[in-house]
């Protein structure tokens, strides 16, 4: 049986505070699983509305509707391995922001993330992958390069092999300074109150999504 939750957020702390309490229910294995019934698939076969725009990693562990709880025409899904961008990524993005007003975007990136093990293991080796996988790494390798500058500039800081958690939190967070410095819509919109672009790590074994970079508003008590 599923439940009809609270109207669809307008703003993006409405957005954010939608997919907290999703993925608690998520966590704690009392999914409510809204907007997955008959009546409600047939309302939305004309248009849709979603109220986030979430941009993931293509890990078949993180599937973005599950995890936050929500159901058909809630979010507006864009997936790539490792979350990396391209044109064709933003302009999807920006399909969601501009055209169906969605006033959130999430950049959901995950732990054991192949894509940056890749990107640590080509800088380690000094071996790219075969193939148009080398594309992803290409993109993921700035992320490891800041966090390793970053790293070198501290006595206490763990090593490249060590800091896997450092690595995918700095791609996540690269990710959605990205997103606004190449897309002057998004940046715009930030600017204007009626988009806010988040970054979540997501662990595979918890199921918690942990909100680790934030550009507009989503609440007071948001980032703890």
């Amino acid at each position: 049986m599923t439940q009809t939750l609270p109207p669809r957020p307008t703003t993006p702390t409405e957005a954010w505070q939608a997919l907290v309490a999703g993925n608690e229910r998520f966590v704690a294995g009392t999914p409510a699983h809204p907007d997955q019934d008959v009546a409600h698939r047939r309302s939305l076969s004309t248009s849709q509305h979603p109220f986030a725009v979430v941009f993931g990693c293509s890990d078949s562990r993180l599937a973005a509707e599950i995890i936050f709880d929500q159901g058909l025409g809630d979010a507006f899904v864009v997936r790539t391995a490792g979350h990396v961008i391209d044109t064709t990524v933003i302009g999807s993005i920006e399909y969601g922001v501009e055209i169906l007003g969605a006033p959130l975007v999430v950049v959901l990136g995950h732990d054991s993330c192949g894509a940056v093990q890749a990107a640590v293991d080509a800088l380690s080796t000094g071996e790219m992958p075969p193939g148009f996988v080398r594309a992803i790494v290409d993109r993921v390798i700035p992320s490891i390069i800041t966090r390793s500058s970053l790293d070198s500039t501290s006595t206490d800081a763990p090593g490249l092999a060590s800091s896997a958690d450092l690595l995918l939190r700095e791609h996540v967070t690269n990710t959605t300074r990205t997103l606004t410095a190449y897309s002057q819509a998004l940046a715009t919109a930030v600017a204007e109150g009626r988009l806010a672009v988040v970054g979540v790590e997501y662990t595979l074994a918890e199921g918690h999504a942990k909100l680790v970079a934030v550009q507009g508003d989503v609440g007071a008590d948001a980032v703890k």
